[in-house]
């Protein structure tokens, strides 16, 4: 079996990353969706919230699994039995970063492979960083996120 892992800190999940899982979920067959916890990130929403928001948003692709982790990618990787990692390139700035968490990877263990994507082109601009900022300021982030992510963000900020 093809295992995927896609892992981020999904704060919040975007139409940007459902587009990679729903073409990673064509491509192999398994996804595993790893929202990270990554405290050092301070993220906005809570590793629940955005577990339960990633579950909402992937509902309907049947290969998909949603996970939480807060261990090393390369033994979360090794628990899942998987071996092949999806990633995101929205731009060439992307693309040394991406590298090097790649060759990290492959020093922890060999047998890792970096599978990259790029978004499609309505998606290619949108970040959880941009959206955060213009759900905080009261924006439209209707056609960056999923409508449950949209309302779950416009609680959260303004609670």
């Amino acid at each position: 079996m093809n295992i995927a892992v896609y892992p981020g800190t999904f704060d919040p999940i975007t139409n940007g990353h459902f587009d990679l899982i729903e073409r990673g979920a064509r491509m192999f067959d398994k996804v595993v969706v790893a929202v990270a916890e990554s405290p050092g990130k301070r993220p906005s929403l809570d590793l629940d919230t955005r577990i339960s928001l990633a579950r909402k948003v992937c509902a309907e692709l049947p290969n998909i699994e949603v996970v939480g982790f807060s261990s090393l990618l390369t033994t979360f990787m090794r628990e899942q039995q998987a071996n092949i990692i999806l990633r995101g390139l929205r731009a060439m700035s992307d693309f040394e970063y991406e590298l090097q968490l790649a060759n990290m990877n492959r020093t922890q263990n060999p047998e890792l492979e970096s599978v990259f994507l790029t978004p499609a082109l309505e998606n290619s601009y949108i970040s959880s960083t941009m959206v955060r900022e213009i759900a905080k300021l009261g924006g439209d982030i209707s056609l960056m996120v999923h409508s449950q992510v949209a309302q779950a963000l416009y609680k959260h900020y303004n609670s």
